[in-house]
């Protein structure tokens, strides 16, 4: 019965990130923004696409094959992609994308048995590991960046309520996809400053 609870909760998340990922990558394509009631409309309607099985040759809803294939995304990735169709959303401050970088970067490799230490195992419940995720988040608001103290709250709080099938802390913060976003988006950051930079020298350029 838990089990089957959670699958749904699972598929539930899994409908709702992919409407909001199609409104997100509509929005991009087309260079528009989509008022907040649309947005809000096409989340139900996409979400409920997502959600229910099809018919016709598929058996199971189209969330449930999606998830088959990237697994249960963290809570931080999946409040990031929420809270990006909000009116007042605003762009994720490098000041938290670098931190994550930099972690990913040493704990795959860690995790996947390339020294001695397992930083996953301090998921299962490290009192440290916890604190650590604190002070982060506190250092989040001390920024000024409210929605990251919020996120990684919610985080920890899903994962002490066993929301997720996962008992470890590490799968309620981070997964692949956000790992990889937060990778390329530092690059991408830089090159955009210097072409801000080269724009605004030539606009006072004399002449």
């Amino acid at each position: 019965m838990m089990t089957s609870y959670l699958q749904l909760i699972a598929l539930l998340e899994m409908s709702l990130t992919c409407a909001v990922v199609l409104i997100i990558l509509l929005q991009k394509l087309a260079s528009l923004e989509i008022p907040f009631v649309a947005r809000v409309a096409l989340v139900l309607l996409l979400t409920n696409l997502f959600f229910w099985p099809l018919g016709m040759s598929l058996e199971l809803p189209l969330s449930a094959y999606v998830r088959g294939v990237t697994g249960d995304l963290s809570v931080v990735t999946m409040l990031l992609l929420w809270s990006a169709i909000l009116p007042s959303a605003k762009k994720t401050p490098l000041g938290f994308k670098v931190p994550l970088a930099l972690i990913a970067m040493v704990f795959y490799p860690f995790a996947l048995g390339l020294g001695m230490i397992d930083p996953y195992a301090w998921g299962y419940g490290s009192i440290s590991f916890l604190i650590a995720v604190v002070l982060f988040a506190v250092i989040c608001g001390l920024v000024g960046w409210v929605k990251g103290v919020w996120i990684l709250s919610f985080a920890i709080i899903a994962w002490a309520a066993h929301w997720h099938e996962s008992a470890n802390l590490w799968d309620y913060l981070l997964d692949p996809f956000l790992a990889i976003w937060a990778l390329f988006a530092i690059p991408n950051a830089m090159y955009l400053k210097r072409r801000e930079k080269a724009q605004s020298g030539y606009l006072f350029r004399a002449g």
